[in-house]
């Protein structure tokens, strides 16, 4: 990455192993990093350790807040800190307006924080460039669990992706080129199209309870309430349920523990198994935008 944000302060809240990556390559493109709550030593040249959020704050033209943001209190999700940090508008009103507050995925508290206070809300988790390579760890993490889960090869498994978008894209053909049997169930006529194209088996939408009894695994990648106590009662007991959805998912996992279905959520994780391609993904985005800012100031 080539140095563009010299004479840029980014304040760096907590966040998880990708963001070490993240701080990095901002040091790369000479920006100055204010960091609170993440396990970064003071030696580090270009950074500057804090242990509150206002002084962190301070001069800053941009903030990176973790991937799940802030919750309904303004509590932040600071995975690699045993200390708790509590984002107040207090606290966020000393950024002048315009100023640039980055995400993963924003709460309803913090849009209207940053709405209020006219600042600039990126939701990377939201950019194509993002999702689409984030993607690819995505799809290579829940491969690696699923194998480790099942007793047999992903070659020559009957698995069923549910959803078609940036990630469901990725995962059905890996599983495909792996030589799984891999049905894909999607909405639009379309997307059932291109599942056809790639020579994976098109499932539409409203005949998806006719095929679950058919998988060794299922990957949820819709987030929305779509394996329910119903179609899991369609659900083999001897399926494994990986569902990729954002928090709290898309699997009733009360009525899978009920009916002995082994249902996993796999949160975050791009940030678990290949932190240092998820931090490079993070920073693009991030950088670009403002070099961009910088370069027409």
């Amino acid at each position: 990455m080539q140095p563009k944000l010299k004479g840029v302060t980014v304040a760096v809240i907590g966040g998880d192993a990708r963001y070490l990556v993240l701080i990095d390559e901002l040091i790369a493109s000479e920006a100055r990093v204010n960091v609170v709550g993440m396990p970064v030593t003071s030696s580090v040249k270009g950074v500057t350790l804090y242990d509150n959020l206002e002084g962190c704050l301070v001069g800053v033209q941009a903030v990176i807040l973790p991937i799940l943001g802030i919750d309904e209190k303004g509590l932040l999700h600071c995975v690699l800190s045993e200390q708790k940090y509590t984002m107040t508008e207090e606290i966020m009103s000393q950024l002048p307006k315009g100023t640039f507050v980055f995400t993963g995925l924003a709460s309803f508290l913090l849009k209207q924080m940053t709405s209020r206070m006219e600042l600039r809300l990126i939701e990377l988790m939201s950019l194509d460039e993002v999702a689409i390579l984030n993607a690819i760890p995505s799809a290579e993490g829940v491969v690696q669990m699923a194998m480790e889960l099942l007793p047999v090869t992903i070659h020559g498994s009957s698995v069923i992706v549910l959803g078609f978008g940036r990630t469901g894209k990725t995962l059905a053909r890996l599983l495909g080129a792996m030589g799984a049997k891999t049905k894909v169930v999607a909405r639009k006529p379309a997307d059932l199209a291109r599942v056809t194209e790639m020579n994976l088996v098109p499932v539409a939408f409203n005949n998806m309870l006719d095929c679950l009894g058919e998988a060794e695994v299922i990957f949820n990648t819709i987030p929305a309430r779509v394996l329910t106590e119903e179609a899991l009662c369609r659900v083999s007991h001897d399926t494994i349920i990986i569902d990729l959805a954002s928090d709290p998912g898309g699997t009733d996992f009360q009525a899978a523990e009920r009916l002995g279905i082994k249902a996993v959520l796999t949160p975050s994780l791009p940030g678990r198994v290949a932190p240092k391609t998820a931090g490079r993904i993070l920073a693009q985005p991030i950088v670009r935008l403002l070099s961009e800012k910088t370069a027409s100031n």
